[in-house]
């Protein structure tokens, strides 16, 4: 008798779980606007709210721009920095507090958690990096996150770059927390790679890894939160203006903190970004599928419906009555228990089916 429905038992579906990922590498000379007009290259987008900036890979007024990430700069009420005296005081606090609640969520007391290293040390003033979906597609993979800035005193010039530090989650995979409503996050930790030594412009601790940390990696949400009063991050401030008595125009520098509470937050952000040289993760992509396994036994799917498989009620394939019937499996349906086609799986040659085989046929749903 011709099979042509067979009923999936419990044992012929399963359902696998594969994270893909893909390295991306985004370069400094996009990132700090150098790619384009200098210094506010057509891809560096100001909005008009000036809260944040946010970076492109092409002229964001392009259709071919694909947005990259954004950037801005906040702090608590609690930092030193607030006051009537800074520049967008309020906006700075706002912004601070929107990715607290986010990442941190709130106490017993509905107050909105502050960011912390381990140990309790608070980060009451930090930059904010939120990688687009795009690009972090289900959460970045941990132990794959390295940001590299410029530490060098001179804005622009043949030496900015050759002081570095690099700013990694190492060993993320075997250390991360998960407490966070955004889901998992992990310590950054900074380390001198390249250039001046312990001690230059008042950083005692640009030597060796900085153990205690200096921000963290939201993997899920994609965003990266600097502390920007840790000593591994007073990086310059990346302009000439005159900040607190001191220029920078390279023998005499200011902290980033000097120069963000006495600048609105696209002028802070200017100046982090362009001491950036390279930033690079590998994201991961969720690759979900149920597989079913179509068996065909012996004594099913022997004969075929199609009409040309018979010629005046003889069985084309048979010479003789004595002969074994014949079919060529070509494709696999999947129906609904209403009878109604789901899915279509093509093979990519017609495979022989008679009595004397069996044949089981892996179909993989992928979403």
């Amino acid at each position: 008798m011709a099979t042509t429905f067979k009923t999936f038992s419990s044992n012929d579906i399963t359902s696998t779980r594969t994270l893909l990922h893909e390295a991306i590498p985004i370069t400094g000379t996009l990132v700090s606007g150098t790619y384009g007009t200098y210094p506010t290259g057509t891809h560096i987008k100001d909005h008009s709210h000036g809260m944040y900036q946010s970076v492109y890979d092409y002229p964001y007024l392009s259709s071919s721009a694909n947005h990259i990430f954004d950037i801005t700069f906040g702090y608590a009420s609690a930092s030193a920095l607030s006051g009537a005296a800074s520049k967008q005081n309020s906006k700075k606090i706002n912004i601070y507090n929107t990715f607290a609640q986010v990442l941190n969520g709130v106490d017993v007391t509905g107050n909105v958690k502050p960011f912390k290293l381990p140990g309790g040390n608070p980060i009451y003033e930090a930059l904010f990096l939120t990688f687009s979906r795009l690009l972090v597609k289900d959460e970045i993979k941990k132990g794959s996150f390295s940001l590299t800035l410029a530490t060098g005193s001179v804005f622009r010039g043949a030496n900015f770059f050759t002081e570095l530090k690099q700013y990694t989650d190492n060993n993320a995979q075997n250390s991360f927390y998960t407490d966070s409503p955004a889901g998992e996050y992990a310590i950054i930790t900074a380390s001198h790679i390249a250039g001046a030594a312990a001690g230059v412009r008042g950083d005692a601790a640009d030597v060796g890894v900085d153990s205690a940390g200096s921000g963290l990696l939201y993997y899920q949400a994609g965003v990266l939160v600097l502390s920007a009063s840790h000593d591994q991050v007073r990086i310059m401030t990346g302009s000439n203006a005159t900040i607190g008595g001191r220029t920078d125009d390279g023998s005499k520098v200011g902290t980033f903190l000097m120069f963000a509470s006495g600048s609105n937050i696209s002028s802070s952000t200017n100046a982090f970004r362009h001491r950036i040289q390279e930033v690079s993760f590998n994201n991961t992509t969720e690759l979900n599928s149920t597989i079913h396994f179509c068996r065909a036994s012996h004594n099913d799917f022997n004969y075929s419906a199609n009409p040309t498989y018979l010629s005046e009620s003889r069985i084309r394939v048979k010479n003789s009555s004595l002969d074994q019937p014949v079919s060529y499996i070509t494709s696999v349906g999947l129906y609904s228990s209403d009878n109604e086609l789901l899915a279509v799986a093509k093979l990519s040659e017609p495979i022989k089916k008679s009595p004397d085989t069996e044949l089981t046929m892996r179909v993989r749903l992928d979403y």
